[in-house]
Formats: C-alpha cells, sequence, structure tokens
C-alpha cells in the first residue's frame, strides 16, 4: 500500500519550539510507531517537550492524547499582527478618480482590476479593469440592496461580485485575475491562512441559532466533533471591524478569555469567527436567572476573581479592552467566566470614536479626552463588580442617563449593592477614583482579592 505511506523527511535542526506552543497541520500524518500521534491536516496541536531527535516534537491534540510529532508536518500558529492593514477588499481603493484609477493599473496585464466609488453616481461603484492595453470601466448598480452590473445577475456585496467575476468573465472583457492591492493592505484571507488560523468551511456544523445581533447570527455549531460558538457575519463594513476583533483574539490566550479556534471567510462573501462555546451565556444573565438563593458569596468572589485575571494578562500585554461589562463576560459549563467582545480592543494608548460608547461603563476621562488606558478599563472594572454584586442589575438606578456623567465628574459614587460585603464595595470606590494614576492596576487588585478569598473576607 504505497498509496498511505508516510515518508517525513528531515529538516535542518530549527529553533526549538518551547513547551505550550500551539502549531497546526501542513499534512495528514498516520504514524509509524505506537509512540506517534496521528493527526489530519488543520489539526491544532500544543507542543508539551522535545525529543532527542531535533526534528521531532512531544505533542498533545485537543483530546489531551499525547504521542511524537514530525516539526516539518506542523506550523507554528502566530498571532496576526496586522491588524489596522488587514481587509476583506484590499481592491477596493474608495472614492479616487478614473484617472487615478487608470494610473493605478499601470503598467497594463490583462485582468488586473480594482473596485472604486463612482464618481458620476454617488452610492454605485466601478469596476475598472484592464485588458489588452487598455483599462475598461464597467458601472456597478447599487439598486433594493444588490448590485449589478449588467441587471441580470446580482450580489449581496461586493465581495461576491469580485468572486464571480475572477471565475467567469460573463459579459467583461476579461475574467478578474490579479487585484491591484491598496498600498499597505494585507489581504485577510492570505493573513489568517498564513498564521494558521484559517478553519475549513466543510467540516464546521451549523446547529442552532443562540442570538442575532446587528451585524448577524450566533450559531451553535461542531467543529470535528466540538460544541463551538460561530458568529455569523455577512461581508460589509461590519465584516471589516470583526476581522481587526479577530486578529486581536489570535494574539491573546488565557484561560478567562474566551479563546478564538479559528476564522473562516468564504468566497461566497461570508465570515465565520470560531470560538470555545461558553454553555451558560453571559455573566449578566447567568446573574440575574440565578439571584442570591443560588449564588453565595464565594461564587460571586470567584467571577470577580476570574475577570480580574483575565484583566491583568491584558494589562501585562499592553491592551485595552474599552468594553469591559458583565454583559460581555460569559460563563463556561464549569462556571468559569471569561472576558469576550473584543471588538473594541486595540493595543494600549490609541484613541477611538467616543459616539458608541456605554456610558455608565466608561470612565470620565474616556468619555471627555477620549482617553483610554488600563485605567479606564479598571473604572469599568469597579462598575462591572457593582453588577455581579447586585446580581446584574442596570448602574445607576433611578439617575437618567444624561445626569450620570455631571454627577460622577462631580465626585458621586453609587452605594454598594444590598448584602455587598463592605470589602468589595471598597475596592469598587478605589477604582472609581476621578484621577485615573491613582487607581489601582489590575495586579494589586487580583493580589487583594486573593487575600479577601484566602481570609473568607467576603462572608
Amino acid at each position: 500500500m504505497l498509496g498511505s505511506l508516510v515518508v517525513v523527511c528531515p529538516l535542518p535542526t530549527q529553533t526549538t519550539w518551547p513547551p505550550g506552543t500551539e502549531c497546526v497541520a501542513k499534512y495528514n500524518f498516520q504514524g509509524t510507531t505506537e509512540q506517534d500521534l496521528p493527526f489530519s491536516k488543520g489539526d491544532v496541536l500544543t507542543i508539551i517537550g522535545v525529543t532527542k531527535d531535533p526534528n521531532w516534537y512531544k505533542a498533545k491534540n485537543t483530546v489531551g492524547r499525547e504521542g511524537t510529532i514530525p516539526a516539518n508536518y506542523v506550523q507554528k500558529r502566530e498571532g496576526v499582527k496586522s491588524g489596522g492593514k488587514l481587509s476583506l477588499m484590499p481592491w477596493f481603493h474608495g472614492k479616487i478618480t478614473r484617472e487615478q484609477a487608470e494610473r493605478l493599473l499601470y503598467p497594463p496585464e490583462t485582468g488586473l482590476f480594482l473596485v472604486r466609488e463612482s464618481t458620476n453616481y454617488p452610492g454605485d461603484y466601478t469596476l475598472c479593469v484592464s485588458c489588452e492595453g487598455k483599462v475598461e470601466h464597467y458601472r456597478i448598480i447599487y439598486h433594493n440592496g444588490k448590485l449589478s452590473i449588467d441587471e441580470e445577475e446580482y450580489f449581496n456585496n461586493l465581495m461576491q461580485l469580485v468572486e464571480h467575476y475572477t471565475r467567469d468573465a460573463d459579459g467583461l472583457c476579461t475574467r478578474l485575475i490579479k487585484p491591484k492591492l491598496v498600498e499597505g493592505t494585507v489581504a485577510a484571507q492570505d493573513e489568517f491562512s498564513r498564521s494558521g488560523w484559517a478553519l475549513n468551511r466543510k467540516e464546521l456544523k451549523l446547529l442552532q441559532t443562540i442570538g442575532k445581533g446587528e451585524f448577524g447570527d450566533v450559531m451553535v455549531g461542531d467543529y470535528r466533533g466540538t460544541k463551538v460558538a460561530v458568529k455569523c457575519i455577512k461581508h460589509d463594513a461590519t465584516a471589516q471591524a470583526f476581522i481587526a476583533e479577530a486578529s486581536v483574539m489570535t494574539q491573546l490566550r488565557h484561560n478567562n478569555l474566551v479563546q478564538l479556534l479559528g476564522v473562516i471567510l468564504e468566497e461566497k462573501g461570508s465570515l465565520y469567527i470560531v470560538t470555545e462555546y461558553m454553555a451558560k451565556g453571559s455573566l449578566v444573565e447567568y446573574l440575574r436567572s440565578r439571584g442570591r438563593t443560588v449564588l453565595g458569596g464565594d461564587c460571586l468572589l470567584k467571577f470577580s476573581l476570574d475577570v480580574c485575571e483575565a484583566m491583568e494578562y491584558l494589562e501585562a500585554n499592553n491592551f485595552v479592552h474599552r468594553d469591559l461589562a458583565a454583559r460581555n463576560v460569559l460563563v463556561s459549563e464549569d462556571n468559569i467566566a471569561k472576558v469576550s467582545d473584543f471588538g473594541l480592543t486595540k493595543e494600549a494608548s490609541s484613541t477611538q470614536d467616543t459616539a458608541k460608547l456605554p456610558v455608565k461603563w466608561t470612565s470620565p476621562e474616556a468619555l471627555r479626552e477620549k482617553k483610554f488606558s488600563t485605567k479606564s478599563d479598571v473604572w469599568s472594572y469597579g462598575i462591572l463588580l457593582w453588577e455581579i454584586y447586585s446580581f446584574g442589575r442596570v448602574p445607576y438606578p433611578r439617575i437618567p442617563l444624561k445626569e450620570v456623567v455631571p454627577r460622577v465628574e462631580k465626585g458621586y459614587k453609587m452605594d454598594a449593592p444590598d448584602g455587598c460585603p463592605p470589602v468589595m464595595y471598597d475596592i469598587m470606590k478605589q477604582c472609581w477614583t476621578l484621577d485615573p494614576v491613582l487607581r489601582p492596576s489590575f495586579r494589586m487588585l487580583r493580589e487583594k482579592l486573593q487575600h479577601i478569598m484566602a481570609k473568607e473576607l467576603y462572608l
């Protein structure tokens, strides 16, 4: 049976990957000895040690089985670093003129193309294609939420349209062969594949919808026998934002952060972000549905500590979450709280538009000066503690939204929730110090919470 014979060709000795390194299989490996760990292309494996032969590693798979694997059959999984430059539509050049488009498609190369916003017909687009030495401009009509060139074939978005004409000229002067990329952008599909985060759509079964958002559905799925959560996003501006979120998630690995399993970018124009499944849903709903008759002080403190440890990890890695709230914390089957929703997460020190910020959770300096930092996350963490100890109440009860900020800036702090241990209310008030410099770090908060837990001061 020559067809199933696996021959492993040793490569020159490579840099040793430390234990804990995640890697993705590039090929199928059936194994030749009892010590080998068989795997299929696309499997995620974790390195647990080295062998005497530098071309082999000890590793374990996602179900915990261990064995040896050939180093040249796997690639190291890396964090996707080009977050701001990743593009689902790297050939989309926005508002450029006809002349600028023709300059970009020079020197002529048949099949070289780009898409721009139409200058003559606002709201429409133009497909510019180089063909036999000249550039043809095709108007893309936007009608009833669909796009069309010939008013015979209609598409939901530009990605579907480009994909169609890549396969078949279908009346154009040539099929689309080579995209003219916007300078500095990276095609998202290429980057997720290169760094080991692209999953195979054929291996994902979508089972049922568990939530609907403005961006698309959240579904329970099955990926290679593992229950997963899937955000299903139709390609448009929101999908571009979710690509940035997914690229942040590839860089973050901690037991109290919801883990990204991978991304599927379909040619048909759908984006799937696949994460671990969190059986008990959002922390705020969990607290509201169970209440104080079910959840004791030890459980509330454990949730507080879980979130704090996740935030300490973000702090140490120079990430700011910007949207920390009980609605963005999920609870696993075994009651571990994990921080999710990294849509606003960015490297520390950047500013952003404050129009969509949740006022009751955002620190005064972030609302006033758009200054986000770990210390603005600490403020939000104080609000989240209040949510935990009030069993999911909305913060600042009985205060109209427009009055919250002026009162807070004058030094107003919410009262302790009913039954809240004084030590926990003290921590909330420290988080709500108006001067961000005087707020504790997440590391200090974690140490305080561990002390409270050890001494059972929460009782």
